[in-house]
């Protein structure tokens, strides 16, 4: 007798009401360490619980995740409560959990926590010790997987922003047991090279234990000691590393380490476009100060120039030479005035200027002025000086003191 054949979906359906029906499967709980842990925006949580053999993975519902009183993250030890089922569209069983508690931390997350204190403690992760990294690199180096998807993402975003930008690709091993030698031998390689200016390391998202390869201590000190700056992208935001804290700059993911290194195009060109405007401002007013100056300069020069101090001069010596011109006639017609007047003043006291008015000079025999009637004698001769001749004359009689005139 031949069974009938069953369906994918009645498969599955037989399976989940085994496990169902199991007494243990329906009620158990698990101890083991938290892996892949994620909060889905449905309200969901899904994780994986593995050990040093093994690994299951678990789904708890929004229903049982609200009532957590505990922070759960990667490498967490807890106690899982729930039951084990099928999904059936995909065939896979899975520990649905109905609680978590913690039963310790789990040992990965204790080695990552003991390196990461005594790397701290020593001062790798100082902000001090954090390297500039360049406005506008030349050249970008890149130790990642070179089949993974951060490092397509890499470059999608570096020729996006900044595609005049040239890129280094060192492939290296991410996940494994040769992983840490890989990375480390990519960075020194990186770091050796003068074209380079700056090096992203980092991977795609993972598990904790997958990403356990950048809590290494030897790739931390490999970091540290590089003149390079450096760039961790390691996994997901939620994902933090030991080489993020030593890194010079730390980004949340492959895509974002790609934003952080390179100036986008698009405002690089805005803001040239702004610093050329200031620039020619800043060019017209130093002219335009230069040209005030400029023309006080030529002003200065101006005035100052011998050629118009040599005209002021002869300004001044015209003018001079006028005010002499005025004060010299001024003085001669002064003179002149006077001397008119003297003239006048000796003219009219001139004797001969008597004549004129009809008066005479009496003069005796020798020419001498009689100006007294005791210089004359009866019947004496003299003479009298007329303005137009000399008329003589004698003494017919003396009158002494009769000074009366009458007229015949």
């Amino acid at each position: 007798m031949t069974n009938k054949p069953l369906k994918v979906s009645e498969v599955n359906q037989y399976i989940k009401r085994l496990l169902s029906s199991d007494w243990i499967l329906s009620n158990l709980k698990v101890e083991g360490e938290i892996s892949n842990f994620k909060y889905h925006y449905s309200g969901h949580i899904y994780f994986s619980l593995k050990d040093e053999k093994g690994k299951i993975k678990c789904v708890m519902f929004r229903s049982y995740a609200e009532n957590l009183d505990i922070n759960i993250q990667d490498g967490d030890k807890v106690i899982v409560t729930g039951y084990i089922s099928v999904y059936e569209k995909e065939g896979n069983y899975q520990l649905y959990a109905t609680n978590i508690e913690k039963s310790g931390l789990g040992e990965l997350y204790i080695a990552f926590e003991k390196l990461k204190a005594k790397l701290e403690s020593e001062g790798l992760f100082d902000p001090i010790n954090k390297k500039q990294l360049p406005a506008f690199p030349r050249k970008i180096g890149i130790v990642t997987s070179s089949t993974g998807a951060a490092i397509r993402d890499i470059i999608t975003v570096i020729k996006r922003r900044f595609p005049i930008v040239d890129i280094l690709i060192y492939p290296a091993l991410v996940q494994g047991v040769y992983a840490v030698d890989s990375i480390c031998q990519g960075l020194n390689y990186l770091n050796g090279r003068e074209d380079i200016d700056l090096i992203i390391v980092g991977r795609g998202g993972g598990s904790f234990e997958e990403l356990f390869s950048f809590n290494d201590e030897k790739i931390a000190r490999t970091i540290f000691s590089l003149e390079k700056p450096v760039v961790s992208a390691v996994g997901h935001e939620t994902d933090f590393t030991i080489a993020d804290f030593v890194a010079d700059l730390r980004a949340p993911t492959p895509s974002a380490a790609a934003e952080m290194v390179t100036p986008e195009r698009s405002k690089l060109l805005e803001q040239l476009e702004e610093n050329l405007d200031r620039l020619i401002m800043a060019m017209r007013s130093i002219v335009d100060n230069n040209k005030s100056k400029m023309d006080l300069i030529f002003s200065e020069l101006r005035y100052n120039s011998p050629i118009n101090r040599v005209r002021d001069m002869m300004q001044q010596q015209d003018n001079l030479f006028k005010r002499l011109v005025l004060a010299i006639n001024y003085t001669l017609r002064s003179k002149r005035d006077t001397l008119d007047n003297l003239y006048n003043s000796l003219s009219y006291l001139n004797p001969l200027y008597c004549l004129e008015r009809g008066y005479g000079i009496l003069m005796d025999s020798d020419g001498n002025i009689i100006t007294s009637i005791d210089s004359l004698d009866k019947n004496e001769e003299f003479n009298i000086m007329l303005k137009d001749g000399i008329v003589k004359a004698k003494v017919v009689n003396i009158n002494k003191g009769e000074l009366n005139y009458e007229k015949n």
